[in-house]
Formats: structure tokens, C-alpha cells, sequence
């Protein structure tokens, strides 16, 4: 087990807890009971996440101490185990809206089992393209954290500093990965956890990051440095699905519109997505991997990783969640949601859901 941190030690005797702004609060899970109650597809989506919830309470977690995805091919050991502990954080996302929507004790009795065990044994390497998978968890503990002991928030509240402070010890800004989609990454787990935990040093890193990452990854004409180094808008899109997180989390908490604005170089989250758009509404289209400077993407193409194989066309559903996203700030995206994916419901994907009742 690890060593409590003087942040966890301090946090013990902490006992006020700040708004949530990662995780719904209150109000909009109230939100969240209205809708589902009037809307059979808003239900359809909470519905899966109850139906989840209840098969977690009965199965135990999965924690691994070291997450281990980024660099290694299909197929690789320890990318599998990776993947397999990470179901976890699906299922403590489902507990903590069970237990927000419907009261029951149960399952606020095993999210904490999950989020504890998590906090005793991960260990953060400050991969952020790793690190970028506990997002759930994240927002499931901002969820429920008014209603933990100080001990448990002391503890879960610990490994989400470690992650934090192991990602910016990690960051070398004269490096690529200082400015390409990892440091995306990077400030979206940082401003989350600095917001989750109300820790001022972090957030003041992901805003002011964030103001800078916009001005030196996007480009005044909507492309990207991710695009330009990999030729593949599987990779503008990998880029634009943090930064569109991080930009709804401060949006929340600081009332302050970052997806609008625009850098001293004229590129704005919005131009990009926009820029973005045509490939996913199938007005345009574009082979992938084609020029891409990595010898990664090679790799896996030649792994047989089919998405990678020079000249693939890419695929408009690959492209939804960024636009579920940025529909948090321009509902006018809701339509081209719907028709890459093919539905005809009010909502086609739980972000849709969540924009709404967090809107409201």
C-alpha cells in the first residue's frame, strides 16, 4: 500500500466539500430524474448505466497498479490487462449516478470499495494517454464525495493528487508530447482532478494551459499539429475530445467560454471543430495514416490493426464523440450526432444527455 501523502493527511481533516463541477451535482441529477421520467430515450441511456450498476455490486474490483496502454500493440500482455481493470471505471461511473438517481445505499457501499481500492493500489507513471482513462472514476468520486467519511476522501483524494502531480512532473514543454494530443491529455486530467479535489495549484495549470495548448496545437485554419504529424483525423479527434472536456469542466466552474476562444494565433477549439465537421457528416472524406511521421502508426498497421493501414477512409462514427462534446457549448451539432450514427431519438449518446440536464 502506498504511503499517505501530506495532501491526504491534510485533506483527513478537511471536512468542507466544494461544488462538483466534474461530475453532475445535485441539481442536475434532478435534472437527470425529470428527464428520464419524461423522455423513454434519455431513459434508455441512465437505464444501461442502472443495469451495469447493479451486476458491479455483486463482482469485486479489478484495480491495477500500473496502467500500461500507450506504445504497445493489440494483443500485448500487459495492453490487455490494462484494458481488462479498466471496465472498473465504467462501473464506478454507474454506481455513482445509481446512487444519486435512486438513493440506495448499496451502491454507494460498493463505489467506495472500487474507488479504494484503486487509491491503495494504482501508481500513476504520468502517462497521460494512459491516465486519460480515469476519467470516470473521477467523476463518480466528484459525484458522491459530499457523501464519504473525511477518511475515505483523505485516501481516494491521494491517489487523484499523485496522478495529478505525476502528470506535470512529466511535462517537458520543448518536447512534442509538451504540445501534442498527450499534453491535451495531460491538462484535461490535471484540470479534472483540480477541480474534483478543489486543488488550486492544478486548476491554475490546466487553465493557463489550456489558453496555451490552444495557441501552439490548433491552427488558425482548424487543423492541428496532431493532424499534420500523423495525417489522420482519428488523431484532430483524439486531440479535440479533451480539450472539449476540460473546456466543459471550466465552463462550469469558472463561467469562462474557452471552447469560443481564440489564441493570439487565431485558432480557437471552435475553428477545429468546425474544420473538423465535414468529415464526419460525409461531406468530405480523407484516407488516414497515409503521411504520417509516427512509426508507431506503422507498427500497428502492420500488427494487422486495420484502422491503421495507410490510405483507410475515415470512419464519420469515429468522429461522434467529439461532436457530443462540442454540443455542450453549440446544440447545432446534436443533428450531425444523429446522423453518423444512424438514430432517430431525441438522444443518440449519453453525452447528449448529460449536455442537456447540465444545461438546464
Amino acid at each position: 500500500m502506498k504511503k499517505i501523502t501530506l495532501f491526504a493527511l491534510f485533506a483527513l481533516f478537511t471536512l468542507v466539500v466544494k461544488a462538483q463541477y466534474v461530475g453532475m451535482n445535485d441539481k442536475e441529477i434532478q435534472n437527470l430524474k425529470t428527464l428520464t421520467g419524461s423522455d423513454a430515450d434519455a431513459m434508455k441511456y441512465y437505464a444501461d448505466y442502472h443495469k451495469l450498476a447493479d451486476q458491479a455490486v455483486n463482482e469485486n474490483p479489478n484495480p491495477i497498479d500500473t496502467l500500461r496502454s500507450e506504445g504497445l500493440l493489440a494483443g500485448n500482455p500487459k495492453k490487455i490487462a490494462t484494458a481488462n481493470a479498466l471496465r472498473d471505471m465504467r462501473k464506478m461511473y454507474a454506481l455513482a449516478i445509481s446512487y444519486k438517481v435512486e438513493g440506495e445505499k448499496s451502491y454507494l457501499q460498493n463505489l467506495k470499495a472500487y474507488l479504494t481500492a484503486w487509491a491503495k493500489v494504482n501508481i500513476s507513471r504520468g502517462d497521460p494517454i494512459d491516465d486519460t482513462s480515469l476519467d470516470e472514476a473521477i467523476e463518480a468520486y466528484d459525484m458522491v464525495k459530499a457523501n464519504l467519511k473525511s477518511d475515505e476522501r483523505a485516501l481516494i483524494s491521494g491517489w487523484l493528487a499523485q496522478v495529478a502531480d505525476a502528470e506535470i512532473k512529466t511535462f517537458k514543454p520543448e518536447k512534442q508530447t509538451g504540445f501534442n494530443n498527450w499534453h491535451s491529455h495531460r491538462l484535461k486530467v490535471v484540470g479534472e482532478i483540480g477541480f474534483a479535489i478543489d486543488n488550486a495549484d492544478y486548476q491554475k495549470f490546466a487553465i493557463e494551459g489550456l489558453k496555451k495548448q490552444v495557441q501552439v496545437n490548433l491552427y488558425a485554419d482548424g487543423s492541428g499539429v496532431d493532424f499534420k504529424l500523423r495525417d489522420a483525423l482519428h488523431y484532430h479527434a483524439y486531440d479535440l475530445e479533451p480539450l472539449l472536456k476540460l473546456a466543459i469542466v471550466l465552463k462550469r466552474a469558472t463561467g469562462v467560454d474557452y471552447y469560443s476562444m481564440v489564441s493570439p494565433a487565431g485558432s480557437s477549439i471552435k475553428k477545429s471543430v468546425e474544420w473538423f465537421l465535414p468529415y464526419v457528416t460525409g461531406e468530405k472524406t480523407h484516407g488516414e495514416f497515409v503521411n504520417s511521421t509516427v512509426k508507431f502508426d506503422q507498427a500497428r498497421a502492420k500488427n494487422g490493426e486495420k484502422d491503421y493501414v495507410p490510405g483507410t477512409l475515415f470512419d464519420p462514427k469515429n468522429g461522434i464523440k467529439t461532436l457530443t462534446l462540442a454540443a455542450y457549448f453549440d446544440p447545432k451539432y446534436n443533428t450531425a450526432v444523429k446522423t453518423a450514427k444512424g438514430s432517430t431519438g431525441n438522444y443518440a449518446e449519453w453525452q447528449l444527455v448529460l449536455n442537456k440536464v447540465e444545461q438546464n
